[in-house]
């Protein structure tokens, strides 16, 4: 075993240097600008923005707390900013079909503009308007047309009385009607006086009041066509009226908008309609009180501007964030409001969502979010397929209840959207949906790691700087500064790589300052840095703790000393939310004659997934390749975790189980006081795992609770020696010979050390050398495969 030596303590940790830091503290530094070690993606978001063809959408992708949001969104302002500004958009009532409302495209600040003209354009109608209607002049004319009518209409009726007063008969008019009554010594007749005449003479008067009813609808033939008349010349003079009234102030504002497309013909019609309804405008009605309020109201309603989109503040292209979106928050929608009792609606109740708002520049969205939403992911291909927003109800034609409401005049989009979200999100829509690749065609991929370098440890040094300033913290040190670039190093399990996860890294400044304000320093140094660390460990330690007493009352067994065939310690890591951390657990294994092969319990029992499972099988190829190349390989062989009542995943126990059945089937002992960790392939190299810090931690822990006897150490892949960021009491322990790490790159070495015992090697005749391991595996699977024959 001397052969093997263990890890030293400088391969433990990589500390940074100071030197490396040109400065005492961060307040002398330049802030960092731009985005820590991004370039592929900076290099993306350039080509995606500046490519303006349909699809090249964006898609940002990579994992929370990467600054992957802020970067998308001060990569396109600074962008945007240097771009024109879009124009404006409002709706129009569309006085030929008032359920099509009409859209209006104007240049950026003239819409606002416009519908400040149109308010002082209804102040001026309804100053104008009631006094041309009450001036003397139509007043006069509208009397004359009257008296025509009336004069007419007497000249018919005087007919009528003379010829009745030839016959004694009066004619009378009451309420418009015309009506006649025999008169006798100057006096109407009344009923009674009439039934005492003579028949002859009751019937003289019947006859005679008939020949003269006969001869009034002879006069009175053309009454309606008078009335007709008479009203069409009302209107004509109303319609003069109402023309001389608003055409004025409407040719004024014409002639202002007249090199703006659409609004001269729009106030075309409206002085078209207002020359139409001027006159009932300014009437009273018996049914209503008019004001000059409600007067104003009706304009409004009628001709007035609903603005959708102003960008007369705007500067440069929009970029809109929508938090939550609905399909109402993108899209937009059309309100509702209440009158007696039913649901009613207009065009200036249309109102506008993100689209609309972003159109022309900008639009983000985080991708979970969108496709949180019913409807809004394919009603946004729709809109981007066929540029342009509709304002529609969704939910209408799958609930088959259609309510009345407006079709307004979709709006023509041009916007680039940028998606942000997780790897995961970003391969299940390019699986799942086939447009998805031709609308985002630019893939944004964030880096999570940066090479550690010099140069990147003064970016970093800056970047701290800055995100202290906006948060408001006290400078740093340069030892603090240190402190954080290892600590980075370790978040990235890499001595090679920082950590891009930005948002763990405020959450670290945050937490130091606090220390740092508690023990009344002015900079945060390493530490408070060390204190925070500490700290959160301890805040989310609970589970940790509850397996390590388990383990030390011996609810659950683990060994740290002697020796034992069949039996070894494994390394697993368990992740609790945003915890991890290691422990060790107990895999044991039983050889037996037969032809079962290798059984895996947990996967007998289903509680061991594909990959587990998976390394499982690959040790029956280790074993046939390696020791059984002239006999076949027959025995029955069970491997089992022990005290595991959970899903079991990952291959990383490989290595232990092939060392516990090897032992179990040699019966040569384990020692007890290591733990081990590592995948294999079926030539028993030793592969790279994850975790290997907190799996070496969880180790140390339960032995130091024990107490170290200097004997003790984990065993893990020759390939994972650039992942150890161990902490500063394990490193300090195997400096004073109280623990130690071997790394191996192959299964003979972690026999070896294991068992004390040489692994041998194949000599020319294909043999083991005497007294090796390998030698007396292949003795021992000779046997069982005889046994079984």
């Amino acid at each position: 075993m001397d052969k093997h030596s263990p890890l030293s303590p400088e391969a433990l940790y990589r500390t940074c240097d100071t030197d490396l830091l040109p400065f005492k503290t961060t307040e002398t530094l330049e802030p960092f600008s731009g985005f820590f070690g991004q370039e592929r993606a900076i290099e993306a978001m350039e080509f995606g923005v500046g490519m303006q063809r349909p699809g090249y959408n964006l898609f940002v992708m990579g994992n929370p707390h990467t600054g992957r949001f802020s970067f998308a969104t001060v990569s396109l302002r600074n962008v945007a900013k240097k771009q024109r500004k879009p124009q404006d958009w409002c709706y129009l009532n569309n006085l030929s079909d008032n359920r099509y409302p009409t859209i209006l495209k104007l240049p950026a600040g003239k819409a606002a503009r416009f519908r400040r003209d149109m308010d002082r354009l209804f102040d001026n109608i309804l100053s104008e308007l009631p006094a041309a209607f009450e001036s003397p002049a139509y007043q006069r004319l509208k009397s004359r047309i009257e008296r025509d009518f009336n004069r007419r209409y007497d000249t018919a009726v005087e007919q009528v009385e003379r010829q009745g007063r030839e016959y004694s008969i009066a004619v009378y008019r009451e309420a418009g009607q015309v009506g006649f009554t025999p008169v006798a010594n100057g006096q109407a007749m009344d009923e009674a006086q009439f039934s005492a005449l003579p028949e002859e003479e009751r019937e003289a008067f019947q006859r005679n009041i008939s020949e003269l009813e006969d001869l009034l609808n002879d006069n009175l033939t053309e009454l309606p066509k008078w009335r007709r008349e008479v009203a069409e010349q009302i209107r004509e003079l109303e319609h003069d009226t109402s023309r001389q009234a608003v055409s004025g102030p409407i040719q004024a504002l014409k002639e202002h908008y007249t090199n703006l497309s659409g609004v001269p013909e729009y106030l075309v019609h409206v002085e078209k309609d207002l020359i139409k309804n001027g006159a009932e405008l300014v009437a009273e009605s018996p049914v209503e009180l008019r004001t000059d309020a409600t007067r104003r109201a009706w304009l409004e309603e009628n001709y007035g501007v609903n603005l959708l989109v102003d960008n007369e503040k705007t500067k440069g292209a929009p970029v809109v964030f929508e938090a939550h979106p609905s399909y109402d928050n993108l899209f937009g929608r059309i309100e509702y409001t209440s009158e007696m009792g039913a649901m009613v609606t207009n065009y200036q109740l249309i109102r506008p969502g993100a689209l609309h708002r972003a159109n022309g520049g900008y639009l983000v969205i985080e991708a979970e979010k969108l496709l949180e939403q019913p409807f809004v992911y394919g009603a946004l291909k729709r809109a981007l397929k066929s540029h342009e927003i509709r304002i529609e109800n969704p939910v209408s034609e799958y609930t088959g209840v259609n309510t009345i409401t407006l079709n307004p005049e979709p709006v023509p989009l041009g916007v680039k959207i940028v998606l942000i979200g997780g790897r995961d999100t970003y391969y299940l829509l390019q699986e799942l949906d086939h447009d998805f690749e031709k609308m985002f065609r630019v893939v944004v991929d964030f880096d999570e790691d940066v090479a550690r370098n010099p140069k990147s440890i003064r970016q970093y040094a800056r970047l701290m700087k800055t995100l202290a300033s906006e948060e408001r913290l006290a400078h740093l040190t340069r030892e603090g500064v240190a402190r954080l670039v290892e600590h980075s190093s370790r978040l990235a399990e890499d001595q090679e790589l920082l950590s891009a996860h930005i948002g763990e890294l405020v959450d670290l400044l945050c937490e130091a300052d606090y220390r740092r304000k508690e023990k009344g320093d002015d900079l945060i140094g390493s530490l408070h840095v060390e204190h925070a660390l500490a700290s959160k460990e301890r805040r989310t330690g609970r589970l940790a703790q509850k397996i390590l007493d388990g383990i030390m009352n011996e609810t659950v067994l683990i060994d740290t000393d002697g020796e034992a065939v069949g039996k070894s310690n494994g390394l697993t890591v368990l992740q609790v939310g945003d915890v991890s951390f290691g422990t060790p657990a107990r895999i044991t294994a039983t050889v037996n004659p037969g032809n079962r092969g290798i059984v895996d319990i947990e996967r007998e029992v289903t509680l061991g997934q594909p990959i587990h499972s998976k390394g499982v099988l690959i040790l029956q190829g280790y074993l046939g390749h390696k020791y059984a190349r002239d006999f076949p390989l027959t025995l029955s062989a069970s491997i089992a975790m022990e005290q595991s009542y959970g899903y079991i995943d990952g291959d990383s126990a490989s290595l232990a189980e092939i060392c516990t059945l090897i032992s179990a089937l040699t019966h040569i002992p384990i020692r007890q006081q290591y733990a081990l960790t590592g995948s294999i392939n079926q030539y028993g190299e030793v592969q790279a795992i994850g975790g290997v810090n907190e799996k070496i931690e969880g180790y140390f822990r339960l032995c130091k609770t024990r107490g170290l006897t200097g004997k003790q150490g984990v065993i893990i892949p020759k390939a994972n020696v650039r992942n150890l960021m161990l902490k500063s009491e394990v490193v300090q322990a195997v400096k004073d010979g109280e623990f130690h790490v071997y790394s191996v790159a192959t299964v003979d070495e972690c026999l070896e050390i294991l068992t004390g015992r040489p692994a041998g090697r194949v000599k020319a005749d294909g043999q083991f050398t005497q007294r090796s391991m390998g030698a007396e595996i292949v003795k021992r699977l000779r046997e069982i495969a005889k046994a079984k024959a």
